[in-house]
């Protein structure tokens, strides 16, 4: 497998991974049951194209890199404040659409970074941020 194909396989992993972590986290100050639903069906869905990704590069012999702890940290920190203070709704909500906002200029960037990644990959890509789109779409109800 090319290095841009890898390279594109695993932000695609590390954007799933990171996005399940903060849906994990901010699921419990939701108090609302739709919204706990919302979260709860995305969850599952970046969880299945995470795992999707992963199989992609387990099949070429390589393996997902772990995401930085720096910055899965620092995300924590700051979702841990915000919501300690204001857990309703409009901030759950606003907090994930910066989530969906970040993921999709991520990966768009690398998407078109790596150009050259195999159709797979690249389809791949381009589901997960379809994805957030549809996430994000969902959420300014909530706002």
């Amino acid at each position: 497998m090319d290095e841009q194909t890898i390279k594109l396989l695993e932000e695609c992993c590390s954007g799933c991974r990171m996005a399940v972590e903060s849906f994990e986290q901010i699921k419990e100050y939701v108090k609302d049951t739709d919204l706990k639903k919302l979260i709860s069906d995305y969850t599952e869905k970046h969880r299945s194209l995470e795992k999707e990704a992963s199989s992609l590069l387990k099949e070429s012999g390589n393996e997902e890199q772990s995401a930085g702890f720096m910055a899965s940290a620092l995300s924590r920190f700051t979702t841990e404040i915000k919501l300690t203070f204001n857990s309703d709704n409009s901030q759950v909500a606003k907090l994930l659409i910066d989530g969906c906002t970040m993921g999709i200029k991520t990966l768009g960037k690398k998407a078109n970074q790596y150009d050259k990644a195999d159709k797979k990959a690249g389809a791949l890509a381009q589901k997960i941020i379809r994805i957030e789109e549809a996430l994000l779409k969902e959420l300014k109800d909530y706002l």
